[in-house]
């Protein structure tokens, strides 16, 4: 974009309802969608008639209808002005947070919520119709994500050597850093000897390495500065963003698919933050579908040199008390993934820590936090098709 992002916006509310893996539908993706939102409100001191002419942002759950916004603003009661929408996985609540900047520096509203929610327990997913999953994917025993994620898995590992003990320590902090989040579905810690004896999924993937798919919703609310500081004596300022579709490292013909479009994403975002040096990082918050791509983004990120992710996690303490703190929410290995609002997640728990509300979690004199997130991952030849990385600020440095 043209335009700057830097200290121009702020997050002024937050919500994040308490997971479930409640196979009965309790709760409907609605019901999930309406407490992230009033929590997230009350969180900003507003109201929903304080959104009539103003923005919305919804993350698309896994089963939609074509009309599926249009049924939601009216289900919710909603008057909005500007109807923000996306189906980026993963990485669309960053994009959302760009979108809804951008509405706002257009004059078109003064603010927006943007609101996430799934409940991939409750439904029974429909039938893969696609004729490329029908031809050309599962024929080949490619059954799904983690299939595909431990070939590149493989990849990375056969290139650059990592153990499955420096891999460990992923799951194995955020597990810690879960047992201090309350809203967290796992509330026990694991040792590195639980991750090694776990089951292998799909080589080298284990159990421990996989994301939990939960029901849940999660929320917040975007504004101008001026707005913001008027609004709240906790602003957190959307510092930079960048973005990265279908990124191709290396020969287009045959990809390096140890990259992600964060190489790309991520460089422009610090360049627009104005964040010079990677130490300035309070913490991180990064994307986990799997521990393997967690890896990949601290080195895609410049963390450290390609191939070191390990040796990286050999030397720095992640948890929340550590150098690098990395999902200190306890990221979706633990805390889990409400689908395909799964994103959310890590800015929320971004925007806690700024506020400096993780309670026993909280990373000391958090000033700047990075959310690094993924989606949609190819089925072919190629690495997470989306790729979204922003940089939030405590104060506009």
């Amino acid at each position: 974009m043209a335009w700057s992002l830097r200290g121009k916006f702020a997050v002024v509310g937050y919500g994040e309802t308490k997971v479930d893996r409640d196979k009965e539908g309790k709760l409907s993706i609605e019901q999930y969608l309406v407490k992230a939102a009033h929590l997230a409100m009350e969180s900003a001191g507003l109201a929903k008639k304080d959104f009539d002419n103003e923005g919305i942002g919804l993350m698309e759950p896994q089963l939609v209808h074509p009309m599926w916004s249009a049924h939601i603003i009216q289900d919710l009661g909603l008057h909005p002005r500007v109807v923000l929408r996306s189906d980026h996985g993963g990485a669309g609540p960053g994009h959302l947070l760009e979108q809804a900047a951008a509405a706002i520096h257009a004059g078109l509203v003064d603010k927006v919520l943007c609101v996430g929610a799934d409940a991939p327990l409750t439904y029974v997913p429909q039938t893969m119709t696609q004729r490329l999953v029908l031809d050309f994917i599962r024929p080949f025993g490619m059954m799904g994500a983690n299939s595909l994620f431990a070939l590149i898995a493989q990849r990375y590992i056969h290139l650059y050597g990592v153990k499955a003990e420096q891999v460990a320590k992923i799951p194995v902090t955020q597990r810690y850093h879960a047992t201090l989040n309350p809203l967290a579905y796992f509330d026990r810690p694991i040792k590195i000897e639980d991750y090694l004896n776990s089951r292998v999924i799909t080589d080298p993937i284990r159990l421990l390495d996989c994301c939990l798919p939960v029901n849940g919703g999660l929320a917040f609310i975007v504004t101008s500065a001026e707005r913001a500081r008027d609004m709240t004596d906790k602003p957190v300022y959307l510092l930079g963003s960048g973005a990265c579709f279908n990124y191709r490292h290396g020969d287009n013909l045959a990809p390096d698919v140890t990259y992600m479009g964060t190489v790309k994403a991520g460089k422009e975002a610090f360049e627009k933050a104005g964040v010079s040096q990677i130490s300035d990082v309070s913490f991180l918050q990064l994307y986990d579908d799997y521990s393997y791509a967690v890896l990949i983004q601290l080195e895609d990120l410049g963390f450290c040199e390609k191939g070191e992710a390990g040796r990286f996690l050999d030397q720095v303490d992640i948890s929340f008390r550590g150098k690098m703190p990395i999902n200190t929410g306890g990221g979706q290995l633990s805390s889990g993934q409400a689908g395909m609002a799964g994103g959310f997640h890590f800015l929320v728990e971004a925007i806690r820590q700024l506020r400096q509300e993780g309670e026993k979690r909280q990373v000391k004199e958090a000033k700047i936090g990075l959310v690094s997130l993924i989606g949609a991952i190819t089925q072919y030849a190629g690495n997470l098709i989306n790729s979204h990385v922003c940089i939030l600020g405590k104060e506009v440095p």
